[in-house]
């Protein structure tokens, strides 16, 4: 054996027995952490199972609910797809116009007032981003008589935006949203170059053309992510919902399934728990169509700018 070679071994003996003490701690050390990732995950699981079971079990009352269904049935779904005193459909495509058109126009104006403020330098750029994120300080209670008062007044002069109306809800929904949303989308415009832009309107292309087509589908992670935010937080939203309208026939699922179970809430346990296993399709399908886009677009617009 040459010496090269000796020396060559004599220097990998070593590494591989680095390799080796550089190993990670083994199953004996880290069971805890296994065991508190076991039981956060059936605390957050709970719930769910308890609501399925509760929506497919044969029994509508809450006495005989229990974490599994002693015999499947889809009677509680038929109960409250079909009750007279509940128009379940109306409530679920109420839910389903207000949540696409808020998460939609939301992602518009966002864009735009993030491009606006991610691109341009004009006096009161800074304010204005400063005063978007100060109104979020404010809790939505406080908000709830301003908000009343404002859409009871704007009714009398344009009664489609007053009280009982689902698009004074949706405008109400979009003053609320653009804070958070303007600053996440600005950190992702922050992060896309603006040589882009300027080669583009070299080439001939219009601001509007520079938008458009350029910025917007380099930004379609976070947008995805505005989206999916504003659908379900109006999804789930009750307070506004609840003191902006009246009629049932133009109630949200959360409204309406609130008004379904008071005072009854025992006995209709079951059809309650149906609706609203029904009411997470929408968010659940769009959350698995648009997961590919979660990770980056919150990553991205949180850490850049």
């Amino acid at each position: 054996m040459s010496v090269v070679e000796e020396t060559a071994g004599a220097v990998a003996e070593p590494r591989v027995a680095q390799k080796r003490r550089r190993r990670g701690p083994g199953l004996r050390d880290t069971w805890w952490r296994h065991v508190v990732g076991l039981v956060g995950i059936v605390f957050a699981l709970f719930p769910i199972v308890y609501v399925v079971s509760a929506a497919f079990n044969d029994s509508d009352s809450l006495s005989s609910a229990s974490v599994w269904p002693q015999k499947l049935s889809l009677h509680n779904f038929g109960q409250i797809l079909h009750n007279p005193d509940a128009p379940y459909v109306s409530w679920y495509l109420n839910t389903l116009w207000i949540s696409v058109s808020t998460a939609v126009l939301t992602v518009l104006l966002g864009a735009m007032a993030a491009y606006a403020f991610s691109r341009f330098r004009f006096r009161g750029r800074r304010l204005g981003m400063l005063f978007l994120l100060l109104i979020q300080m404010f809790p939505q209670l406080l908000l709830i008589v301003a908000i009343y008062l404002i859409v009871l007044h704007t009714g009398d002069v344009f009664s489609t935006l007053g009280l009982n109306s689902r698009v004074a809800l949706i405008l109400v929904y979009l003053g609320g949203a653009m804070g958070v949303n303007t600053w996440l989308i600005k950190g992702f415009f922050d992060s896309i170059p603006s040589e882009l832009d300027e080669s583009a309107r070299v080439d001939g292309a219009t601001p509007g053309q520079v938008f458009w087509g350029v910025v917007l589908p380099l930004a379609a992670p976070v947008l995805a992510v505005v989206g999916l935010f504003s659908f379900v937080f109006t999804v789930n939203e009750f307070i506004i919902a609840s003191v902006l309208l009246s009629t049932r026939d133009k109630l949200p699922l959360t409204v309406g399934m609130r008004g379904y179970i008071d005072q009854q809430y025992g006995q209709h346990w079951g059809p309650f728990a149906a609706g609203v296993v029904l009411a997470t399709i929408p968010a659940i399908v769009l959350f698995a169509f648009l997961q590919r886009f979660i990770v980056s677009g919150l990553t991205q617009g949180s850490v850049k700018g």
